[in-house]
């Protein structure tokens, strides 16, 4: 869901992610590592199961983390500085663009090459979990990035006439407060500067902007749906030589119902993380 949170919850299938995303507790910079930091998390995974086999998989992390130590703290750093800048270029974008417009009709259309281009750079958050440079599931950040990329290039690029759309203007206003705030966090937790506004703002924002994404990707894969029927946009028709058969149309529909048990999850784990890093509330979650 728009990437809407880095949570041991996989998101959606849509998006929100990441519209959006609950944070990852940065590391502590280890005594014996000058760096590794990893804070650049897509999700948060707030471990219950225990046991030795959990023991030997976060000391493998670690020894991975000390051993690549200032290498990876630097590029996480400078990733984080490079997605808050692009962030932050959309945001003035989009303030320009309906300042000298008067109206959102055709601000998809202006800042989508530099919307396209950080979305799909967000892969490498995959890639820092395969490497192990940063402690989460590969699944969980791996659902969630594609989720915002589907959002993206599966439906406001692939169906232009949405592109216009009130929704449009939804999810790209959530999104992009949402990742300025996420990113601008994991870069002062990395530098081991951060500011208590930015704290704050990470665990607060979300409040408005999660339920705000995902209206707005709702809406806008909703606002698709005619034009995908009527086209048939990626479906694949029997008879043919591979004797499968896939309706985008459909697949639609099944991806906005996940929202329904998905969201409320997201959503209120997101809360249980604010009451443990605002307030201080110790959280014990039950096992599944």
């Amino acid at each position: 869901m728009g990437r809407l949170s880095e949570t041991a919850v996989a998101g959606s299938g849509a998006s929100a992610a990441r519209s959006v995303g609950p944070p990852p507790s940065p590391l502590p910079l280890s005594s014996t590592s000058p760096g590794c930091a990893s804070t650049m998390a897509s999700s948060e995974e707030d471990s219950t199961n225990g046991g030795a086999s959990e023991v030997g998989e976060e000391r493998e992390a670690t020894g991975k983390r000390r051993r690549l130590g200032f290498l990876a703290t630097t590029w996480l750093t400078f990733y984080n500085i490079a997605m808050t800048a692009g962030w932050l270029v959309l945001a003035i974008a989009m303030i320009r663009f309906y300042m000298e417009k008067g109206t959102h009709k055709g601000l998809y259309k202006s800042i989508q090459k530099t919307l396209k281009f950080f979305q799909t750079f967000a892969l490498f958050e995959i890639v820092h979990c395969l490497i192990g440079i940063v402690p989460t599931s590969v699944l969980v950040t791996g659902v969630q990035v594609s989720s915002r990329i589907f959002m993206v290039w599966l439906i406001t690029h692939s169906i232009k006439p949405i592109q216009n759309e009130d929704s449009v203007v939804l999810f790209l206003v959530a999104w992009t407060v949402t990742e300025i705030t996420r990113y601008s966090f994991y870069t002062f937790s990395l530098l081991n500067h951060l500011p208590y506004f930015i704290k704050w703002a990470r665990y607060n924002f979300f409040i408005i902007l999660y339920p705000v994404g995902v209206a707005g990707e709702l809406l806008t894969i909703y606002a698709a749906l005619p034009y995908v029927k009527k086209s048939a946009m990626f479906s694949l028709r029997l008879p043919n030589k591979y004797n499968v058969s896939f309706d985008y149309y459909y697949f639609l529909l099944i991806t906005m119902a996940s929202y329904i048990p998905l969201f409320p999850q997201l959503y209120f784990h997101m809360f249980r993380q604010r009451r443990k890093v605002l307030h201080g509330e110790v959280i014990v979650e039950k096992d599944d």
